[in-house]
Parts: structure tokens; C-alpha cells; sequence
């Protein structure tokens, strides 16, 4: 496998497939998600965290995902985040699954920060423009 940046592990179960034995489509959504979560972990950000201490939250602003091949149930997978662009107020960031050194799965997304009460955008907070400087 490529070295990937801000690689997450994670495991298939039964759950996450469908009737086909195949990881239904949306649920590669959810791990996007996921290692995008503890991508920000790894920055030392907690979403929970940076609610309560700067009023700010992430949102997904757009979604474009390329299905290449299907996981299966019991697959080891690895989820990067990569940093595309960055704006005041958004990030663009690609993301890829891998089974090993085989791409599954690849999408772009845009993550828009917003006031947590009101849902209007806001300037990403200083903590995390400083850690992805680093």
C-alpha cells in the first residue's frame, strides 16, 4: 500500500454489508466520516471540544464519490484524509479506501465550518488553521 497521509484502520463486519455481501454504498460515507474524525483527533482537535469552547462545527458541503470496487465482509481497510485546499471558512479534502495496496474507493469532499447556533458559515478556528500549517 502507498504511504497514505493521516491513514484509520478499520474492519468490515456483517453490519456494514448488503444483501449482496458487499459494503452497501452509503456506509463508505460513514467511514470517510470516521477518519475524518479522528483525523482532526490527531490534530488535537475534538469535534465535541471545539463545539463548546469556539461555537464552531464541521459540515460536509459536498460529496463526490468514485466506486471503484466493493469491500467484503471481514476486510481490513485503510481510510486517508488528505488536505486539498484550504479556505477561511472550508476545507477540500480527498479521501481514499484501500484493501491493502488495492484502491476501493476514492471521493473529494468539502467541509464547511459553521456557527454551531445559527449554521452560518464562520472562519475555521485558529487551533486548527495553526495545526495544518504544521
Amino acid at each position: 500500500m502507498p504511504e497514505l497521509p493521516h491513514p484509520f484502520s478499520l474492519r468490515i463486519y456483517y453490519e456494514d454489508t448488503d444483501a449482496g455481501g458487499v459494503v452497501y454504498y452509503a456506509n463508505y460515507l460513514k467511514f470517510f466520516e470516521r477518519a475524518r474524525t479522528e483525523w482532526l483527533r490527531a490534530l488535537g482537535v475534538e469535534q465535541r471540544s471545539l463545539q463548546i469552547d469556539t461555537g464552531a462545527i464541521f459540515v460536509v458541503a459536498e460529496a463526490h464519490v468514485r466506486y471503484l470496487l466493493p469491500a467484503k465482509l471481514d476486510d481490513l481497510l485503510t481510510v486517508s484524509v488528505r488536505v486539498v485546499e484550504r479556505g477561511q471558512a472550508s476545507l477540500q479534502l480527498a479521501q481514499q479506501l484501500w484493501r491493502g495496496d488495492v484502491l476501493l474507493v476514492e471521493g473529494q469532499f468539502r467541509i464547511g465550518c459553521v456557527d454551531a447556533v445559527t449554521l452560518r458559515p464562520r472562519r475555521i478556528p485558529a487551533q486548527i488553521s495553526t495545526a495544518l500549517r504544521v
